[in-house]
């Protein structure tokens, strides 16, 4: 019988959700020296060499803080280097380049994973739990909502007093988070202080949106699907509402979790959303299983037309397209 990811409900200890904090597999093995940059790219192989020195500086041990002793190289770098380009120029490759090169305890994760840990932990255990480590590399980095802003805001202004060293990538400059998706100016004096802790770099290549999105392949029957879920090992089957209600009933940080187990995902009944909330929980849930490469079978609509016209043209269309991209990939990945 497949399995229906819709009778789990799995319980994340914290230490869990801060074990998991590393890059996903298909990043485990990348290296600076691995990093190709575009030829008539030259901010590609600017950022490389950037990256690379600072990297040299967190390979060292962290010393303790004493008042008599000069500053280690460490304590002289900038609390924070933000990555920011279009989707394909390798800002993940380098960020987790970056984590494999530094000393530990550090951290690697989304901002969406960063954001549902602190509010599984609540802010004082994270900031106590975040304190302890040497580097913390946030990848797509976003402000979705004025909570956000403001929670970010804290954390990070709290970690930096603490000596944390921080790296994020976005494909928005700083100052820029938040426009189409809040009321960016009643937080201005918060963006700023978000922008003040990071040396901003900026990667150029060719802009994802000027690229199409991959050819999304013809939906399956639901026959097909259920006899695929029902023969292939470890694979799962659910009606695409049931999962997406199923989703609103879990934290975010809960879906790695959920997914435990699970080589191949098969869904019903794909259809349009045009539920905002809805949405995003999906894209949380294709960003997990893209981390674990889970191929995707579905039937319904095709994939490209998951979130509707309106959705594409709004503030969240970045989120949206990469979410498209990683599940149409998923599933090419699910006819094999």
């Amino acid at each position: 019988m497949p399995i229906r990811l819709v009778e789990r409900r799995p319980e994340v200890s914290p230490d869990r959700l801060l074990s998991e904090c590393v890059p996903p597999p298909r990043f485990a093995p990348v290296r600076f020296e691995t990093y190709r940059p575009a030829v008539g790219e030259p901010s590609q192989a600017e950022v490389l060499g950037v990256l690379v020195e600072r990297g040299k500086v967190l390979a060292e041990p962290r010393r303790e803080k004493s008042w008599w002793r000069r500053k280690s190289p460490a304590e002289t770098l900038e609390p924070g280097i933000y990555l920011d380009g279009g989707f394909g120029v390798g800002k993940t490759h380098l960020l987790a380049s970056l984590w494999h090169v530094s000393a530990g305890p550090k951290m690697y994760c989304t901002f969406v994973e960063l954001t549902n840990l602190v509010g599984a932990l609540g802010m004082r255990a994270a900031v106590e739990a975040l304190s302890a480590y040497r580097l913390i590399c946030i990848d797509e980095f976003e402000l979705d909502d004025p909570g956000d802003t403001v929670l970010i805001s804290r954390l990070l202004r709290q970690l930096v007093d603490a000596g944390v060293q921080l790296a994020a990538t976005s494909n928005t400059l700083p100052d820029k988070l938040g426009e189409g998706r809040f009321q960016a100016t009643d937080f201005l004096r918060e963006i700023q202080a978000l922008s003040g802790h990071f040396d901003v770099r900026r990667i150029d290549g060719p802009d994802y949106r000027h690229r199409g999105l991959p050819v999304a392949p013809e939906p399956w029957s639901d026959a097909a699907v259920e006899q695929a879920a029902a023969t292939r090992p470890n694979a799962s089957c659910d009606h695409f509402v049931d999962l997406y209600h199923h989703l609103g009933e879990l934290h975010p940080s809960k879906y790695g979790a959920f997914l435990d187990g699970v080589d191949t995902v098969g869904i019903t009944d794909v259809r349009e959303l045009t539920d905002e909330n809805i949405a995003l929980r999906l894209v949380v849930l294709a960003d997990r299983m893209y981390d674990r490469d889970i191929p995707l079978v579905h039937s319904g609509l095709p994939l490209d037309r998951l979130f509707s016209p309106a959705m594409l043209g709004g503030g969240y269309r970045k989120k949206y397209l990469r979410a498209l991209s990683r599940l149409i990939a998923l599933a090419h990945a699910g006819m094999d």
